[in-house]
């Protein structure tokens, strides 16, 4: 009974979220498109008691009569007797994209409101369809395009758009962005957690140009657990019945035509031998073309598959050994967030520089471009969303946001071969509410896509020299997978942690997904010596030593691959707000427990071949 109200709670409230807002559902692969960039240079307003958003009164600007006042009002004032306390022209500049913490020292720990504008100048077009599209802003975003609300979105790390087809001019145009990266307990992630809370329109600004009828989604990849039968869907922004479809992949000779249904929709099963399928080892790509009589669309797609039998993980239909590596969306050798192709490129070569297979992207939606990099690359990807520590669990419109953030997710990377686990969450306690708001993630994930695995970073406890786990979660979820961090929070010395043992209550393949201690790059001491890369080392060779034990483990994300920046981790000489636990230090030094775990990855890739 408990279930059902919560969803009955979960869909009023998702109906009249939508309602709330203007927003349109973000488009599959936005690069395709016709696009116009707004990246560059923005100017800037810091508002910490959000005077361009309310009146004096406390009400917002943007529900008065007239519709103006706020910051968001970027027209010529006519009543030049009228006090305006703002001015864009002569405000300061930053680079969008990018973290507002990392471009100015005054802002670097600045949770709170900020606002943006952008002039840029379009020629919109009769018979033509437009939106802004923005690739991530955290956390909450409020935008206005010449002075008229467009919408709000929460969350941080997906993408979201706007229609403007009717609110474009020809010639200059204003849009403007409040920004609220504020940590509160009822969003995705609460209040408590361990990384930089960077603010801003930290991912692409795009304004792009549609045709009518055109294609808003679409879908290939291969069946769960079949090598050769393709799914192909698609759906057209509206439900215009009756568009030709045209589906090629000319590597493989491959055309097929379609006709939409009254839904606007395509909907196919076919088989098709002889696919040079996707693996670490062999990264194969196929250029897919999909096009209408007015759009053209090209994506380079991988097929294979991914599925669990009894206590291991297939590949292909080959059992697989995850040799991974977690990682944060940092660059620990400049300030923010990872800014370029360049950036994300050296984080996952350095992965593969450690023999890793596998890559976990956490606690949060990475850039696009970092999945499609791993496409390319060859890494096996975990993708989380922020449901992480102490969420809210019996909120409506708490779940409602997590819910919307995985589906947002789920729709941005279906396509990407990479991608193998859909991550619902990192270290949630138990109770009632938990297993009920998690569970209902598990299904959203698996009715939105079947093909993949669904995990999370379950909760471990210990009693004796036992580690135990028993999270009833675990009945839900496709992995065994947790953090355990013997030999730097509990279990003494590295020396000592090898005396514990596992009771795992179920019998599926474990992935464990963090361990590892804090070692400060270039200091050197004896292996009991906290803080030390000789401490780490020491630790990595026996967490090996005891995660050996474990006769179903099929892979691990030790934590994690660079050191990464925390307000939480404030040890004036060890961490100076930095988590230490990496493998390469924040000047691109690799520590010695570095080579630790490449060479036990080495080890599992001949086991494995």
């Amino acid at each position: 009974m408990l279930k059902s109200t919560y969803c009955v709670l979960i869909i009023f409230l998702s109906f009249f979220s939508t309602a709330a807002v203007a927003q349109v559902n973000a488009i599959q692969n936005i690069q395709a498109r016709k696009i116009q960039s707004l990246n560059g240079k923005w100017n800037y307003i810091i508002d910490p008691y959000e005077n361009g958003y309310y009146d004096y009164r406390h009400v917002p600007f943007d529900q008065s009569k007239s519709g103006s006042g706020g910051f968001f009002d970027d027209r010529v004032q006519k009543d030049k007797s009228e006090l305006i306390e703002y001015d864009f022209d002569h405000s300061p500049t930053m680079n969008v994209p990018g973290d507002w913490n990392s471009q100015s020292e005054k802002l670097l720990f600045y949770e709170g409101n900020l606002w943006l504008r952008r002039k840029f100048d379009a020629k919109p077009e009769k018979g033509k369809k437009y939106a802004i599209y923005f690739a991530a802003v955290n956390y909450e975003a409020h935008v206005y395009l010449n002075g008229k609300k467009l919408g709000v979105h929460k969350g941080g790390f997906t993408p979201f758009q706007f229609d403007v087809t009717n609110k474009l001019k020809i010639g200059e145009n204003s849009i403007v962005v409040k920004v609220d990266n504020t940590r509160k307990q009822d969003e995705i992630p609460t209040l408590n957690t361990d990384w930089w809370n960077y603010g801003g329109i930290t991912r692409d600004v795009y304004l792009a140009e549609f045709p009518d009828h055109y294609i808003s989604d679409y879908k290939l990849q291969l069946v769960k657990g079949n090598s050769s039968l393709l799914n192909f869907s698609l759906k057209l922004a509206d439900a215009t019945s009756g568009q030709e479809i045209t589906l090629s992949i000319p590597e493989l000779k491959l055309e097929k035509k379609y006709k939409t249904d009254g839904e606007g929709r395509v909907y196919d099963e076919f088989t098709w031998n002889n696919l040079n399928l996707w693996s670490p080892e062999n990264p194969k790509l196929y250029a897919i073309n999909i096009k209408t009589d007015k759009e053209n669309i090209d994506d380079k797609i991988g097929f294979r598959t991914i599925q669990t039998k009894a206590d291991s993980i297939y590949l292909n239909g080959k059992p697989i050994f995850l040799r991974g590596i977690s990682l944060h969306d940092e660059n620990p050798l400049l300030a923010g967030r990872l800014r370029s192709e360049g950036d994300m490129r050296m984080m996952l070569q350095w992965a593969k520089d450690m023999n890793c297979n596998y890559v976990r992207l956490a606690h949060y939606p990475h850039n696009e471009e970092m999945i499609r990099l791993a496409d390319e690359m060859g890494l096996l990807v975990w993708a989380e969303v922020p449901v992480y520590w102490t969420i809210s669990w019996t909120n409506p419109a708490t779940y409602a946001n997590a819910k919307q953030q995985l589906s947002d997710l789920i729709f941005r990377d279906k396509n990407r071969a990479s991608v193998i686990v859909w991550s619902i969450g990192n270290e949630t306690p138990l109770s009632d509410a938990r297993l009920s708001f998690m569970t209902n993630l598990a299904e959203t994930a698996r009715s939105q896509d079947d093909t993949r695995l669904v995990a999370a970073a379950l909760e471990v406890h210990r009693d004796g020299t036992n580690i135990i786990l028993n999270d009833p979660l675990g009945e839900v979820i496709d992995l065994v997978s947790f953090n355990e961090y013997a030999g730097w929070y509990w279990g003494g010395t590295p020396a000592e942690i090898t005396k514990y043992n596992f009771d795992i209550k179920y019998k599926k393949p474990v992935v464990i997904t963090e361990f590892g201690g804090d070692a400060l790059g270039g200091f050197h001491a004896d292996e009991n010596t906290r803080w030390s890369e000789e401490y780490q080392e020491a630790l990595y060779k026996n967490q090996i030593t005891l995660l050996s034990k474990i006769p179903a483990l099929s892979g691990m994300t030790p934590w994690i691959l660079t050191d990464f920046r925390s307000p939480r981790r404030q040890h004036p000489i060890y961490q100076n707000f930095w988590n230490r636990k990496g493998l390469i230090s924040e000047t691109g030094k690799k520590k010695k427990a570095f080579f630790v775990l490449k060479d036990y990855y080495q080890q599992m890739q001949e086991k494995y071949k």
